[in-house]
This record gives structure tokens, C-alpha cells and sequence, in this order.
């Protein structure tokens, strides 16, 4: 399995792909026991290191935790916003929601849409209920919070923390935590090419 900490600078049909800087999925180097079940619980454990298993709740007020719920054997699509702003975090979640419907037989089974708060006092799952129903949220896309020391590390981790809400990043993060693929690209980018990325996410080791 190959240790994928990032990808090059690459051009799909004017989508900027950009490197992932920080975002590390640590996996045993390989072996020739690399695909034994003691090297993937080796693997599991580091990259469950790593992320962490921070607990947060989802819309519907449910814990799940970070690493093993989330991202585990998972692609994932991966953004931060917070309900209150008007500007950007519309139109990306927006792309979110294409996405969404490009993939609507396979989101919630082995692909799954996850959206940060950055506000997590503010945002609670109440209120993220009530958000995710603007985007026509289905089984498969969590908008998340919990507590703030939580949601920060978390949101550290994948290289998305902001001392002040305002200053969210307008990055989606793409990866494939089976294959340890990860990519990140610009969040305000046309949805086709956003599918584009995801399906080559996706298809990664196929």
C-alpha cells in the first residue's frame, strides 16, 4: 500500500488540484507481510493516531468518532462552512449537493460527504438539521459539530482549523482512506470537474 501524503500539482480541465500539505494517512512502510491482518491493524492504528478519535455529533445529534466512523475504509468529500455565513459556504455546499446526486447510489455505502462546522457553539445539531435540509442532505452526508476542542482538532488535523470563523478555507478535501490517496482542490470550482476528481478519488486501486 502506498504511503499517498499528497499529490502533484495537476491540471483538470481548468480545476487546480492542489497538493495536501499536513494531511498525513501514516500506514506501515511496505513488506512482505504488508497485507497481513498484523500489518493492517498496524496501519489502522496509525492512521487512527493520526486523525484521531475525537467524538463528534452529526445533524441528527449522533456521536461518531473521527477516524473510525468517518473516514475509515472510506472516500470521502470533505469540507468546512458554518450555518450563519452568507457568502461562500452556500455555494459550496451547493457543489456538495451535486456531488451528492452524481453519486446517489454509492453515497452513504462506500462514498460520504462530511461538512465542518467551524462555529460548533453555534451550530448545534438542531440547527445543522435544519441546514443540511436546505441541500437536500441524504443518508451518507453528515454536517458535524460537538464540542469545540473536538471540532478543532479535528478540523487541525485535515489541515482546515481557523482561529476566527470568517476565515474558513474554501478547500474540499477528496480521499481515499482505503488506498491512502488524498487530494484537495478549490471548493468554488464548476460541480462537473468537482465529480470529475471525486470519481478519479473513487476509482483509485480499482
Amino acid at each position: 500500500m502506498r504511503l499517498a501524503i499528497g499529490c502533484a500539482l495537476s491540471l483538470l480541465a481548468g480545476l487546480a488540484v492542489l497538493p495536501v500539505h499536513g494531511l498525513r494517512a501514516v500506514q506501515a512502510q511496505d513488506s512482505p507481510q504488508s497485507h497481513d491482518h498484523h500489518s493492517s491493524s498496524q496501519e489502522n492504528a496509525a492512521a487512527r493516531k493520526y486523525f484521531s478519535d475525537v467524538v463528534l455529533l452529526n445533524q441528527n445529534g449522533e456521536q461518531m468518532r473521527f477516524y473510525s466512523d468517518l473516514l475509515k475504509g472510506k472516500v470521502v468529500v470533505i469540507n468546512s462552512f458554518f450555518t450563519s455565513c452568507a457568502s461562500v459556504c452556500p455555494l459550496m455546499n451547493s457543489a456538495m449537493e451535486k456531488i451528492q446526486a452524481a453519486f446517489a447510489e454509492r453515497v452513504g455505502k462506500d462514498i460520504f460527504l462530511i461538512s465542518i462546522s467551524v462555529d460548533p457553539t453555534t451550530d448545534t445539531p438542531p440547527r445543522l438539521k435544519e441546514y443540511a435540509e436546505r441541500f437536500h442532505a441524504k443518508p451518507g452526508w453528515y454536517f458535524l459539530t460537538g464540542k469545540k476542542e473536538n471540532v478543532d482538532l479535528a478540523l487541525y488535523k485535515i489541515g482546515q482549523y481557523v482561529e476566527s470563523k470568517d476565515d474558513h478555507s474554501t478547500i474540499i478535501i477528496i480521499g481515499n482512506e482505503r488506498t491512502g490517496l488524498w487530494k484537495k482542490t478549490l471548493g468554488l470550482a464548476k460541480a462537473e470537474d468537482l465529480i470529475k476528481l471525486v470519481k478519479e478519488v473513487v476509482d483509485d486501486g480499482t
